[in-house]
């Protein structure tokens, strides 16, 4: 019978693939293919639904197999994990196939949004960003702590630690006059390249329309609201706001049993970055609210003043999160209440 279900599990160089037909039953199961062939073995076979894992390049096969009239699907590596056959088979790329091909066809399961070239590169852009960022934090904290070796201790604060490490150059004895100063020189060159990485966000919020109405939300500027559509697009692979903020882990995990339930800490599930970035907007609304009469203030001072401030911060994001997938998905503007 025809394959109507394929699970491919990706590599550098050598994939396993999976294939069943409509009974269950194993018809195609190539447990080598080499990268150079995987696109001909696969573009040959009839069309059918094809499940991988959202990792390295999974979003570029994904395209490639939906070119050749294929429906793909990708999945969070941990969703797939249960249905490996650990029992009979061990960890291999087979069964790894085997899971995959399994896991697609759950009717619960939820899936990675498959991403086009345009957002891959727009997130790259991120990706970059937050890379000089990194590097601008280690090279402050190393000079930090080469500082302290010579009993000059200073604060975590970027901008003190630039100040005071500039003013005491000149009286730094020997190499360390040196090391300093080029640490210092890195630190200013990682500035302009932050900088102008912030000019490259700044020209894609202005090409989209989706990132222009993100932007007329509280606490959501150029950055978050071009990772955002970048990352979900129209917000289609979920079916309402709770759903995003879930996904971003900005939800409490659940412990419940017995009919007694116990909420703890958020499950910081999804992507990081997100939620960092939300998290971040939300400090600013909170900050800003003291200043402010709408309705969104209010609330957010009154949640405050009730759970204390790191609970609503995450309230916040979480409304944020939500208010963010129904002007996607809906691609309405925002409008503030009064």
């Amino acid at each position: 019978m025809a394959i109507v279900t394929l699970g491919i599990d990706l590599a550098k160089n050598v994939f396993a693939l999976h294939g069943v037909d409509a009974t269950g039953r194993a018809v195609l199961v190539r447990p080598s293919v080499p990268r150079a062939k995987l696109l001909e073995v696969v573009a040959a076979l009839p069309r059918c639904l094809i499940g991988m894992e959202a990792c390295s390049g999974a979003h570029h096969w994904a395209r490639l197999f939906a070119s050749h009239g294929h429906t793909v699907k990708l999945m969070a590596p941990k969703f797939v994990v249960p249905y490996r056959l650990s029992g009979k088979q061990g960890k291999n790329d087979a069964a790894d196939a085997a899971a995959i091909c399994e896991a697609v066809t759950r009717p619960n399961m939820r899936f990675v949004p498959v991403k086009s070239v345009q957002q891959q590169g727009e997130l790259m852009v991120h990706r970059a960003r937050q890379g000089f960022v990194a590097q601008r934090t280690a090279t402050l904290n190393r000079i930090r702590g080469l500082l302290s070796e010579l009993g000059i201790v200073l604060p975590l604060k970027a901008a003190t630690v630039r100040r005071e490490a500039l003013a005491q150059l000149e009286d730094l004895p020997g190499w360390a006059n040196t090391v300093v100063g080029d640490l210092l020189s890195e630190v200013s060159r990682l500035d302009e390249r932050i900088a102008m990485y912030d000019r490259h966000l700044r020209t894609i919020a202005k090409a989209d329309d989706s990132v222009q109405q993100l932007m007329q939300l509280p606490g959501v500027a150029e950055t978050t609201a071009t990772a955002l559509v970048a990352t979900i697009g129209r917000g289609n692979e979920f079916r309402n706001g709770r759903q995003l903020a879930a996904w971003l882990g900005l939800v409490p995990g659940q412990y419940s049993s017995g009919g007694k339930q116990r909420l703890g800490r958020i499950t910081k599930a999804g992507d990081p970055y997100l939620r960092m970035l939300l998290i971040l907007g939300a400090r600013s609304v909170l900050q800003g609210a003291k200043n402010r009469s709408d309705a969104i203030s209010r609330w957010a001072l009154q949640l405050a003043a009730r759970v204390g401030y790191w609970k609503a911060i995450v309230a916040i994001a979480a409304k944020n999160a939500r208010m963010c997938w129904a002007v996607l998905a809906k691609g309405e503007s925002f409008q503030l209440p009064a």
